[in-house]
């Protein structure tokens, strides 16, 4: 069963959480980073984009980077930009986009639930960025970022948080920059504290990563670095926890992941779509607008000025398989790898990937810019995501954009008490 939390959070001051949240450090490079932050010294990418803050010749991993982190953390801390809650809690996180809500309980889960796969993971994680957020962490003494994690419904657990919305004005409630909606309740009663503790104790059999495998797994590595300099740790330490935010799995919405090629690995187009005709149906579509595939195994192929909706042929994937038959791993094993030579996606130059919230007319723009072939995606869903996950295998790369993306900056776990 899953081991879950409450914990004093380090929350930005209510008159200035607006200017304190950020987007994740991973969604934006150096520049943007740079760029976002201009004229906002209460942003919390000086926390989490510290580079930011040094001279451009620095690495952006170079210790300093991170020592840079820790000041902008304090000096936070010491200027009562953030402060710390007195007593530990439950919060409730409500997100909306486009009409679109979702509520999630943030609380500390624990690094030893991640070790022993209670907390399901469904992505290889590369070891370079992996070592960026465990210095971040390592130095600031402190999990900056929550882990974005899903768990199927408990009736129990979402009357509570209801309940709670109800009768309850929320601390924060804005508006951010992309037109997302935030709202923060705390949860201050400790009798619904425990009790939430003892669902996920005794009915939640598994937590599952939605987004923030290399987030967890540094949060993890740094758990597990102070264990060792501290030998007779009693796994009440805060380190042995990490900060995440809990979506009940009905209320996440993934969308599309789509695909653009640079050439067509020597094929004349002809020679290419005759090719793809051996294991997909395909049909030119009669729509003006890019296609989007409205069911699994169906695709949008943009070549050549055109749109072409093609669809998997039965018997070139198994139905049994939750890995095989996504329809991430079809493109990638009937087209992508055999024809266009792209073995692996996560280092091949020559591909682009393309998250649905940038809309399909970008696919087009950048075969119209001298790009060959783009492909838009029938999203992943949450049944298999989760199903993938139980299985103990892994999706193939960048199989899933969740959206909204939780912001930065509203929360702040610290590794000791």
């Amino acid at each position: 069963m899953s081991v879950v939390r409450p914990f004093k959070a380090i929350k930005p001051r209510k008159n200035l959480v607006e200017k304190v949240a950020s987007l994740p450090y991973d969604v934006m490079n150096r520049v943007e980073a740079k760029e976002m932050a201009k004229g906002n010294e209460f942003s919390f990418l000086h926390v989490v984009r510290s580079e930011m803050d040094v001279d451009d010749t620095v690495d952006a991993y170079d210790e300093i980077v991170y020592k840079t982190a820790r000041k902008n953390l304090d000096k936070m801390i010491d200027d009562e930009i953030l402060v710390q809650d007195e007593k530990p809690m439950f919060y409730i996180y409500r997100q909306i986009m486009n009409g679109r809500v979702q509520t999630g309980l943030v609380g500390v889960t624990s690094i030893d639930d991640y070790m022993n796969n209670i907390i399901k993971k469904h992505e290889f994680t590369r070891a370079k960025k992996e070592v960026d957020r465990i210095n971040n962490f390592d130095h600031c003494d402190a999990n900056t970022a929550p882990i974005f994690l899903t768990y199927r419904k408990n009736d129990e657990i979402s009357t509570i948080v209801n309940d709670w919305i109800k009768f309850h004005m929320p601390v924060y409630n804005f508006k951010s920059e992309d037109e997302i909606t935030h709202i923060v309740w705390e949860l201050t009663e400790d009798g619904l504290n425990k009790r939430i503790e003892e669902i996920f104790e005794n009915e939640i059999d598994s937590l599952y990563i939605a987004d923030g495998h290399h987030r967890s797994a540094s949060s993890v590595k740094v758990g597990m670095k102070r264990r060792e300099a501290n030998p007779n740790f009693t796994g009440d330490e805060e380190y042995n926890y990490f900060m995440s935010v809990m979506f009940p799995d009905e209320d996440l919405f993934i969308m599309d992941y789509n695909r653009v090629i640079y050439n067509l690995n020597g094929l004349t187009n002809d020679e290419f779509m005759e090719k793809v005709k051996e294991k997909f149906k395909v049909e030119k579509s009669d729509e003006a607008e890019p296609y989007r595939p409205m069911k699994k195994h169906t695709y949008g192929m943009y070549l050549e000025n055109s749109w072409y909706v093609i669809e998997a042929k039965e018997g070139i994937y198994d139905a049994n398989d939750p890995v095989d038959r996504l329809d991430v791993s079809i493109l990638q094993e009937n087209i992508l790898r055999p024809l266009l030579g792209i073995e692996d996606p996560r280092t091949s130059e020559g591909i682009d990937f393309v998250g649905g919230i940038r809309g399909l007319k970008e696919l087009e723009e950048r075969v119209n810019e001298g790009k060959k072939v783009a492909f838009s995606m029938y999203p992943t869903t949450m049944e298999d995501l989760l199903a993938i996950a139980d299985a103990g295998k892994v999706m193939p790369p960048k199989s899933t954009w969740f959206e909204p993306k939780l912001r930065s900056g509203l929360f702040v776990h610290r590794l000791f008490d």
